[in-house]
């Protein structure tokens, strides 16, 4: 492409912002819009993306997300337009807000990454994500438009090598997705757990994509057959509506599989059909979906335990719906989804739809609480970025409950909160001085796990102080901050009693404090921060037995040296021959030559050769192998993805690893030597123990078995579902050898 060439491209692109922008329509709106244009381009001039292409197209792009796909105004567009200046050319944020006004510099502000160094054990990312909330609950924009600079990037991620591809993939179902979710993007949310799953485990997400492709073209002519006499009903009931029909999200099906240890055959639910309608102006909205909810019916009997209010009781990120499961054409159970035009927007489009729709309820949103709930959280600056993002994160869960107060409030918290949890939701004082609950008018203690629907009465008495202990039960983070604040300066004594105490017996050896020390203590103790090891040796939990031994611990220098290599770390001037190579070294190969010591099996995932795998250095420099669908691994991907190195299996017939399968069937006379002739026949696998019981007729057991690769583990799965009786058989992956 010449260079006119390419800048026209890059002016038909800004074209196609523009029409895509309803709110920039104004000659006003237009002249600011394409002042930042001017600016940004001007300012990116000659930088590429890694795919090759002008740097301002990605600016563009974003701009584009933010205002055909989330709503944003003239502002919004802008602050996207120029979002990458400040960090990557010379402009300051005083220059932004010279020309184009003091919020939309501080949006720009806001999304500008942090710069300067770090402590070793904070996380970059963690420390990016906080300032983001920090901005966000000031300007809500500025993590709107951060959203949709990461699914520009999430759909443009094939350009980027593989662990950068983990990194950000880990990142962006750790953090963003929820967050997407959390504030309403439903359509958004669902791009980015496709895309990062597509990029953590293409082979599954493109076996999936397949499948679902195949049930699309069946599911059409049931689909017609389906609405046909709902869209009758609905006619002659004089109502202004569309029924369509969609398919779960490839990520959602899958998680499905994950939870329920289901084939893709017996997921139930892969189809929903929605039912969007004009609400006539006389009647509610809530009696409308009511009244359609019936006439859906009087068709098709519903599942009884499958209806779900949600116009009564919206959820926290502002989602109103009615949501039933009935018995449809063919004995095929398909989800109904009955909502508003206004709910619908609301749904798709999140917050921007929720602010454009506010006033018409008096009423605070549970949105605005939750992010007056965020505010309160940030009120604590001293606490460790991780710790915080943890915090955080446990509050997106889309998961939650509805608590009853004794008068008869409702309270929202997520799934798994705690009758304390319930106390510091009400107040922090409460928290304090809670010794008890009644729920269902039945006395429970703090630690009580709650349930959805519960009415709790906290118990408090002035005698009770907050105890240390209670962080082990409390789920939410306001009960976490306000419990750590509570004992805030007497942690802070006993880590500095804990740190002398480290410095004396060092001192005593003629050593001194240093990251490698500090790092084989708390690898061999299993802490991850050093505050944590100082507290736990001030308050005298925890004694420096053996430190000589611990200390004279070494690592194996080849396999550091691999992963700094492959991380782009140079390890000393000797390196230097190596890391000139380290660009062919694409993946950590690990095969049957290897030393079972020169890495970790982890026991979170327990992954054996053939499954898709990935490597972590950890702080003592030690690889841990993780399965790439692992919670755990996401995680680390998302807060140190900088310590991940890509790996794979190559064939392993020598080395035998540890597996578990789980299986279930009809019980009968010499199920269990039939079983075990299967697996005594195959040459590959070795069986440790095997625990068969049996209820009522049926039998459930699990096998522990040595084996050399999911092939082989696949095809004794097989022999053993071909034995008579035998009706499921699964791997367990999380076991522990």
């Amino acid at each position: 492409m010449t260079e006119r060439e390419e800048e026209q491209m890059i002016r038909d692109q800004f074209d196609k912002l523009l029409a895509a922008c309803p709110r920039c329509q104004t000659e006003e709106n237009k002249k600011l819009v394409t002042k930042a244009f001017e600016l940004a381009h001007e300012a990116h001039k000659g930088m590429r993306r890694k795919s090759g292409e002008p740097y301002i197209i990605h600016p563009i792009e974003v701009a584009r997300i933010a205002a055909e796909e989330i709503g944003l105004g003239t502002k919004g567009v802008v602050a996207s337009i120029l979002h990458d200046v400040v960090e990557d050319t010379d402009y300051t944020v005083e220059d932004l807000q010279n020309m184009f006004g003091e919020k939309i510099a501080s949006i720009v502000a806001g999304l500008t990454k942090l710069e300067g160094i770090f402590d070793q054990s904070s996380s970059l990312q963690a420390e990016n994500f906080r300032k983001l909330l920090l901005t966000m609950v000031e300007d809500v924009r500025v993590i709107l438009i951060k959203l949709a600079d990461r699914l520009h990037n999430m759909r443009t991620l094939n350009s980027m090598p593989e662990r950068k591809r983990l990194k950000i993939a880990g990142e962006t179902i750790y953090f963003y997705a929820p967050l997407a979710h959390r504030l309403g993007l439903y359509a958004i949310k669902s791009e980015l757990e496709d895309l990062s799953l597509k990029y953590e485990l293409p082979n599954i997400f493109n076996e999936l994509s397949a499948k679902v492709k195949e049930s699309e073209e069946k599911h059409t002519e049931f689909i017609n057959n389906f609405k046909a006499p709902i869209e009758q009903r609905l006619n002659a009931e004089g109502y202004n509506f569309e029924v369509v029909g969609r398919h779960k999200s490839i990520y959602s099906i899958w998680s499905k599989m994950q939870k329920k240890d289901l084939p893709f055959d017996e997921i139930y639910d892969v189809l929903a059909i929605r039912v969007v309608f004009s609400p006539k102006i006389h009647l509610p909205e809530k009696t409308q979906c009511w009244a359609i909810y019936s006439m859906i019916t009087d068709i098709y009997k519903p599942k009884p335990d499958r209806l779900r209010d949600w116009v009564s009781t919206p959820k926290a990120n502002g989602y109103e719906a009615l949501h039933s499961t009935v018995m449809g054409p063919n004995g095929k159970w398909v989800e109904i989804q009955i909502r508003t035009q206004r709910m619908d927007d609301i749904a798709e489009r999140g917050f921007a739809a929720h602010w454009k729709y506010k006033g018409q309820k008096e009423k605070e949103s549970e949105l605005d609480k939750w992010l007056e709930m965020v505010k309160e959280l940030l009120d604590n600056p001293d606490s460790d970025s991780l710790e915080f993002l943890d915090d955080f994160k446990l509050n997106l869960f889309a998961s939650e409950i509805m608590i009853f107060t004794p008068k008869g409030d409702v309270k929202v918290l997520p799934t798994g909160a705690t009758a304390l949890d319930f106390a510091f939701d009400i107040h922090t004082d409460i928290g304090y001085k809670c010794i008890g609950a009644k729920v269902n008018f039945k006395l429970v203690p703090l630690s009580h796990t709650l349930k959805s629907g519960d009415q709790v009465e906290i118990i408090t008495s002035e005698k009770q102080q907050p105890k240390y202990d209670w962080l082990n039960f409390v789920t939410t983070a306001k009960a976490k901050t306000r419990i750590k604040e509570a004992f805030k300066s007497e942690r802070k004594d006993l880590i500095i009693k804990g740190e002398k105490i480290l410095e004396k017996a060092l001192h005593k050896k003629k050593l001194t404090i240093n990251s490698r020390i500090l790092r084989k203590i708390m690898t061999h103790h299993s802490i991850s921060k050093r505050d944590e090891l100082y507290f736990k040796l001030g308050k005298g939990s925890l004694k420096l037995e053996n430190l000589a031994k611990i200390l004279s611990i070494k690592s194996s220098n080849k396999w550091i040296r691999y992963w700094k290599l492959s991380l782009g770390m140079s390890g000393s001037d000797k390196d230097e021959k190596e890391e000139k190579e380290r660009s062919k070294k694409k993946k950590l190969v690990l095969s049957d030559d290897n030393d079972k010591d020169q890495f970790t099996i982890s026991e979170c995932c327990n992954p054996i050769p053939g499954d898709d795998i990935l490597a972590f250095a950890d702080e003592d420099d030690k690889l841990i192998l993780h399965s790439r669908k692992c919670p755990v691994a996401i995680k680390l991907m998302s807060s140190q993805g900088d310590r991940i190195v890509s790996a794979q299996w190559e064939s392993h017939k020598i080395l035998s690893y540890l597996a578990l399968i789980n299986l279930s069937g009809i019980d009968k006379m010499g199920i269990v030597s039939n079983i075990t002739r299967v697996i005594s026949e195959d040459q590959n696998v070795n069986m440790r123990s095997i625990n068969i019981e049996s209820h009522d007729g049926i039998f459930e057991g699990s096998i522990y078995l040595y084996i050399h690769n999911t092939e082989d583990l696949n095809n004794l799965i097989y022999n053993i579902m071909k034995t008579k009786g035998v009706h499921n058989v699964t791997r367990q992956e999380r076991i522990k050898g």
